[in-house]
């Protein structure tokens, strides 16, 4: 299937490693543009370097260190997108998990910088992207949530709050731009092996008290395709979703969870 991607333009956020990262390379692959950004020089420059191979001209990939906290970072970063490939058809909103533990282990600057970071850092970067995206051919943006959005998960208070309201940002966003042609969708992903699943799975197995492997095993007996998701498995479905081929599919949160979620 032809996704018609090529030489469309990407920004993806929070994607020097992970689930950003994969999904830039699946849409280099396809003959995007694409646009990374971080807030570590060494992790940027490691992914770019990276992703080159992936490319079907290294001028197709670009970087830039951005802070999406920070409303002037993203302002730079929109306009950087901009004046380097012409255009922008395409945003992806990522950012890194927030801390885990239960209510009373978080302090109010905690709280502070994850709302700053995962739902003003949404807002900002689609505020300040539509003026473009409105002018692109069959634009759409995708958030990148987690499956905490709709089945709160054990230890991950910030996570289950923040979110569900990103999921009613896209949701809003969906009637609202539709009819201006621009499609928003939202995956929610399961556990996948990235640093985040790793780092809460070192967690989970703290708290326990049990070996690191007890702790995988227990989840992927209870995902009925029975493992963790590789990265490229979500970036695919990502692929897809922000390509002109999805174009009758708006307003929809789709899970990427081998079956993970128990509700319908």
């Amino acid at each position: 299937m032809d996704l018609q991607l090529k030489d469309k333009v990407a920004l993806i956020t929070g994607a020097s490693s992970g689930l950003g990262f994969a999904t830039a390379k699946e849409l280099l692959k396809e003959g995007s543009k694409v646009v990374i950004c971080a807030r570590n020089q060494e992790h940027l420059d490691k992914a770019v370097s990276q992703l080159t191979s992936s490319a079907h001209d290294k001028k197709y990939i670009q970087g830039f260190i951005t802070d999406v906290a920070n409303e002037d970072a993203v302002k730079t970063l929109i306009n950087s997108t901009i004046d380097h490939f012409g255009s922008l058809d395409i945003l992806i909103t990522n950012s890194g998990g927030p801390p885990a533990g239960p209510f009373l282990s978080h302090d109010m600057a905690t709280w502070k910088k994850a709302i700053d970071q995962i739902l003003l850092g949404t807002i900002q970067l689609i505020y300040h992207a539509l003026p473009s995206l409105l002018k692109g051919n069959s634009p759409s943006i995708l958030t990148i949530t987690s499956l905490s959005g709709k089945q709160p998960l054990p230890d991950l208070i910030i996570s289950n709050s923040l979110r569900p309201a990103i999921l009613g940002i896209t949701k809003t966003l969906a009637n609202e731009l539709g009819p201006k042609g621009i499609r928003v969708n939202s995956i929610l992903p399961g556990w996948t092996k990235t640093e985040r699943s790793q780092d809460l799975l070192a967690h989970m197995a703290t708290k326990s008290q049990r070996p690191l492997e007890a702790e995988y095993t227990d989840i992927e007996s209870k995902i009925p395709l029975r493992r963790i998701a590789e990265p490229e498995e979500f970036a695919k479905v990502a692929t897809f979703l922000v390509s002109p081929a999805a174009s009758y599919i708006t307003g929809n949160m789709i899970q990427v969870d081998g079956g993970a979620y128990s509700g319908f």
